[in-house]
């Protein structure tokens, strides 16, 4: 598998050689080129500090120990926050006034992949600008490494609590009332890390939580993608353990996914649209989600009187677009929350902690939540493809069938036919050598059929 460099970080799987995988080298070289860039980035400093956080990956450690030892013989002082959700690495960063952070996960990938995600002084992820400068300091090899005595010191931080205690401290989330309510939850934790920051929300909560796949062991006992195809066996232990509610986490907790207490999913691509509904019935603002999540939020955000805008995919592009209109929440439809004034990156602590506060407040079961919102299901498809040239012909190809719909390039192709409250987007992925075809509509059956008209077209 070819080593994937993008928006969302450096990624690839472990074992292979050189170019093909995420190896060693590629480590040592990426890493360096992040501290040197630091160093152009803040002159004149006598010690920089970079954070450093993992998920629960077979590999994370192997990774971890290349990556610290990297940024010490680079001078930089590293404060490792040892296994450790992307959130909570994320706030680490502002926690301990650090010059960056770097996050070793490969989020919803199987087992085998692995990455570095690179965080700026803020805790949020580096721009495309920032990412493609520092590939090109990699590439050239132009490192500096310190002689003996300024070699960077390592400690040791857990940031769990502090990032719990965050949380259980915002405004909007109401801990006497989810307290009172009494809940009870199964907890799908898929062997990472929120098996560990998970349940110790839950019980600062008054949340009685059933925990499935709580060893953060790496051996993922399913595709760790929270999509209900992945997710059965939540929905299944949620009937039998006659809970109110099923929580889906990814390996390194910054998606969120749930499932209501008759074993349905609540629908990944809600979970933003009832956060930013509770949100927005207190504090009025502009919403912002990437240009494929789901239309649901479009039609929340102006029944409250407010303006959606959309943006390219990618957290950073989203988090930026929030920044420049002020949007008061956000996020992406695979069920990524980012809640501005706590920090700007798509956290599932607080995503659960808001919709636990919803659920206390209506005193409604998450399927008459769910049923509140207007209906829209999405087909979520894929066809491998890397061959710039055969991505683009595909596009001119699919935009040509369509001629006369409204036409959106600004992250791949979409489609809109608003009479028909449908669309579609076909783009490459920043993280897997494929393309993603997404579409949705008002049935299951619509949406399937504009996907499947779309693939078609391609010819795959």
């Amino acid at each position: 598998m070819t080593l994937i460099k993008s928006i969302s970080g450096i990624r690839g799987t472990i074992g292979g050689s050189i170019g093909d995988a995420l190896t060693p080298l590629d480590i040592v070289k990426f890493t360096a080129a992040y501290a040197r860039q630091l160093l152009l980035k803040f002159p004149g400093k006598d010690r920089y500090k970079v954070v450093v956080g993992r998920d629960a990956r077979i590999s994370g450690q192997m990774v971890d120990n290349v990556v610290t030892g990297t940024l010490l013989a680079c001078g930089i002082d590293v404060v490792n926050a040892g296994l450790a959700s992307t959130p909570t690495t994320e706030m680490a960063v502002r926690f301990e006034n650090a010059d960056g952070g770097i996050i070793l996960t490969a989020s919803h990938n199987p087992k085998q992949w692995n990455a570095l995600k690179l965080l700026n002084e803020k805790g949020e992820f580096l721009t495309d600008a920032e990412g493609k400068a520092l590939q090109q300091v990699a590439e050239a090899e132009d490192f500096d490494f310190v002689d003996v005595d300024r070699i960077g010191t390592l400690t040791q931080k857990d940031f769990t609590q502090a990032h719990i205690d965050a949380v259980l401290n915002y405004p909007l989330v109401d801990v006497p009332a989810i307290r009172a309510a009494g809940f009870k939850v199964v907890l799908d934790a898929i062997n990472s890390v929120g098996g560990i920051c998970m349940p110790a929300l839950f019980k600062a909560l008054g949340v009685t939580c059933v925990t499935l796949n709580g060893e953060p062991n790496g051996h993922f006992a399913h595709n760790p993608e929270p999509l209900p195809a992945n997710l059965v066996g939540l929905s299944e232990a949620v009937v039998r353990e006659k809970a109110d509610l099923g929580v889906s986490v990814d390996p390194d907790v910054d998606r969120l996914a749930f499932i209501c207490e008759d074993g349905v999913p609540f629908g990944e691509e809600y979970t933003l649209v009832a956060v930013a509904d509770s949100v927005l019935s207190v504090r009025p603002g502009p919403t912002v989600s990437n240009i494929s999540s789901s239309r649901a939020l479009r039609d929340v955000t102006e029944a409250h009187g407010c303006r959606y805008q959309s943006s390219k995919v990618g957290e950073v592009n989203v988090s930026t677009l929030m920044q420049e209109i002020g949007a008061v929440i956000g996020g992406e439809g695979n069920g990524g929350v980012i809640v501005p004034d706590l920090h700007y990156g798509r956290d599932a602590l607080i995503g659960t902690a808001l919709f636990l506060s919803i659920l206390a407040h209506k005193k409604v079961s998450a399927s008459a939540l769910r049923a509140t919102y207007p209906d829209y299901f999405v087909s979520k498809n894929k066809i491998e493809m890397s061959d710039p040239a055969k991505i683009e012909a595909a596009l001119d190809a699919v935009e040509r069938h369509f001629a006369g719909a409204a036409v959106n390039k600004l992250d791949g192709l979409r489609i809109d036919f608003e009479a028909e409250r449908k669309w579609f987007i076909l783009r490459k992925s920043n993280t897997e050598p494929i393309i993603r075809i997404y579409a949705e509509a008002p049935t299951a059956a619509a949406a399937d059929a504009l996907a499947q008209e779309v693939i078609a077209v391609i010819g795959g």
